[in-house]
């Protein structure tokens, strides 16, 4: 399994279109000893010939054009992006399904929740159904495997398990659609086996760790884990307020936090990703990138890639 990591950022890249705290404005100044970065987007393949998506971010079409193995292959219109996985329905994670309305036939794996929001509530998801078999979605439920497939339900071999991680929903859903859908398919992290037996973690928004997912991460060769805020309280310091959402509220564990929660998980790679604007261990001459780098921690960056 070859994984590909386009995109790092968290909702609003870096740096954030309005955004003038100390890291944006050092990036934009050329000051900065550390990198810009696109939102959230990881891809992976079996075969090198189709390609599967978790999540589509807003910065997708950039992403693809950045990564020549996403690129056309036939003199007709193709694509090797094959199928996509979401884990919520933040916007964050959805809206570069639009960015793929382009009569490419596409497996989409959701929840049944998530795809009730999407096509049922929002006339816009409307452009991936112009023609017959544009999109086919393929509920499944949280805790059960599955195969990520193409359109056409051919098998990629890779082996998906969704884990429920938090039961709210994006705020744009409103109170009556919530009451129908499950909580437990509101935010979910990713399990992948590979055929060769690795396994990878792809955890991008976590609000709590118990035992039962610091087992389960214990078994994985690789973790992409949620790095969005550095602190409890980073909003508010940044922002000099005394009140304000905390970083778990939000629905984040801290980074601080994972590095003590997480510390005796045997992970060969433990990878932050989904990475605030504001977060000081963005800061490659910080102190809290060198702690979390002296934790056996990486910082995810754009381009990434490892074979599994």
């Amino acid at each position: 399994m070859l994984v590909k990591i386009l995109g790092s950022a968290a909702g609003g890249a870096f740096p954030q279109w309005n955004c003038a705290c100390h890291n944006c404005r050092a990036v934009r100044a050329g000051t900065f000893q550390g990198k810009p970065r696109t939102q959230t987007q990881i891809a992976l393949t079996e075969d090198a010939v189709f390609w599967y998506l978790l999540g589509a971010s807003p910065d997708l079409r950039f992403q693809i054009e950045a990564t020549p193995e996403l690129h056309p292959r036939q003199a007709t219109r193709h694509s090797p992006i094959a199928g996509v996985a979401l884990a919520n329905a933040d916007i964050d994670h959805v809206l570069g399904l639009l960015l793929l309305r382009e009569l490419q036939p596409l497996r989409i794996h959701s929840t049944a929740s998530v795809r009730r929001i999407l096509r049922e509530d929002n006339s816009m998801f409307g452009m991936l159904h112009r023609i017959p078999d544009q999109a086919k979605w393929t509920d499944f439920l949280p805790g059960e495997e599955f195969s990520l497939s193409n359109a056409d339900g051919e098998d990629s071999r890779l082996r998906c398990r969704a884990w429920s991680l938090a039961t709210h929903y994006p705020t744009y859903v409103t109170a009556e659609r919530q009451a129908q859908l499950s909580p437990a398919e509101a935010s979910l992290g990713f399990f992948i086996n590979s055929p060769s037996g690795s396994r990878l973690a792809y955890m991008p928004a976590v609000p709590q760790i118990d035992d039962a997912l610091r087992a389960e991460l214990d078994t994985c060769d690789v973790l992409l884990f949620d790095g969005t805020f550095w602190s409890n309280t980073e909003l508010m310091d940044v922002n000099h307020v005394i009140s304000g959402p905390t970083a778990q509220q939000m629905g984040h564990v801290p980074v601080v936090e994972t590095l003590v929660e997480l510390a005796e998980v045997h992970c060969p790679r433990k990878i932050f990703l989904h990475i605030n604007n504001t977060n000081p261990m963005l800061d490659e001459a910080s102190p809290q990138f060198r702690q979390v780098r002296g934790a056996g921690w990486e910082i995810a960056e754009d381009g990434w890639q490892f074979d599994l």
